[in-house]
């Protein structure tokens, strides 16, 4: 039986994981992040992977940082045969990578060299990519630099959002490094190193991206808002408050009105952004209010709203 040290947080990992256990791979370990709070209430919780991992019975390491830790020196001493990481969300010194006997392989969001990092799927949706994919490759120190042993890529339909991308994901990822390991583990493998000049980042998303602003045009708006749901949220400035918008559309039509203005507030909540483009919103979530529909926005709040009035701060 193959021994594996897996290392997974987000829910994305979970998949992979599983997979590993129902084809008899040996987890020694499940590396997660440590536990955080979460909400208003500050509620602390755990990440998917740990849940999936306790689920099993499986010993759980949480180190704050691997480098240098105790838990780092655990694991290398249990001698595996591989590492498995899927968005674990830390480095992994070299000392850690060389410990395993066959190889450590990682399962990334993205067809590689494109969007190395720690936010690929949330890129390739911020950028209005039609496809984008797996890749199963070498972990070296370098982010997301290693040799490429295998890719699978899939289409990104135009209702898709960060959550739905990281679902199919999740499940490409699964049954891509099942199909692949053997060869990995046997050492028949072809790698493929990545093209240095083809290399893009896609460095997690800051605070700042969180805003939608004016001078974007509908489509930069809407692909934004696709990206950042279910977590964090992409906002608007509307009248000096926070506007999240979970989901919304582009119109087919434009307008000469100035970028923020309200379009239409009857049976749609419509907004001007630049170049005369306009975006449908259909989720919303004014400053202090839960999740609603346009419809129950419109019965509300949204009522007040008057068309050709400027509501979006610059």
């Amino acid at each position: 039986m193959t021994s594996v040290i897996f290392m997974g947080t987000p829910e994305f990992s979970v998949p992979v994981l599983e997979g590993l256990i129902e084809n008899n791979y040996e987890i020694k370990a499940v590396v997660t992040q440590p536990d955080k709070k979460v909400g208003r209430k500050q509620k602390i919780t755990k990440s998917p992977a740990k849940i999936a991992a306790e689920k099993h019975n499986l010993p759980v390491y949480q180190p704050a940082k691997l480098s240098g830790s105790e838990e780092m020196q655990k694991l290398i001493d249990m001698h595996a045969d591989l590492i498995v990481t899927a968005a674990y969300g830390q480095f992994l010194p070299t000392k850690f990578l060389n410990s395993v006997k066959i190889a450590a392989v990682n399962v990334h969001g993205s067809l590689l060299p494109k969007y190395r990092g720690g936010a690929p799927i949330q890129y390739s949706l911020i950028n209005g990519d039609k496809e984008t994919g797996i890749t199963i490759m070498e972990m070296v120190k370098k982010m997301d630099a290693g040799d490429i042993y295998a890719q699978e890529a899939i289409k990104i339909e135009p209702d898709d959002n960060a959550g739905t991308l990281f679902a199919k994901l999740a499940i490409v990822g699964r049954d891509l490094l099942l199909k692949t390991l053997p060869s990995i583990i046997a050492g028949t493998v072809k790698k493929t190193p990545q093209d240095p000049e083809k290399v893009v980042f896609s460095l997690n998303i800051t605070k700042e991206q969180e805003r939608i602003t004016v001078d974007m045009t509908a489509t930069e708006a809407n692909n934004m808002i696709r990206a950042l749901n279910p977590d964090p949220g992409a906002y608007m400035m509307v009248e000096g408050k926070r506007f999240k918008v979970w989901k919304a559309e582009v119109a087919d039509e434009t307008t000469d009105l100035k970028p923020g203005s309200v379009v239409a507030n009857k049976k749609r909540f419509a907004i001007s952004f630049a170049n005369g483009t306009v975006l449908n919103l259909l989720e919303v979530q004014p400053s202090g209010k839960k999740r609603m529909n346009i419809k129950n926005f419109l019965n509300g709040q949204g009522s007040k709203f008057i068309p050709g009035e400027e509501i979006v701060d610059k």
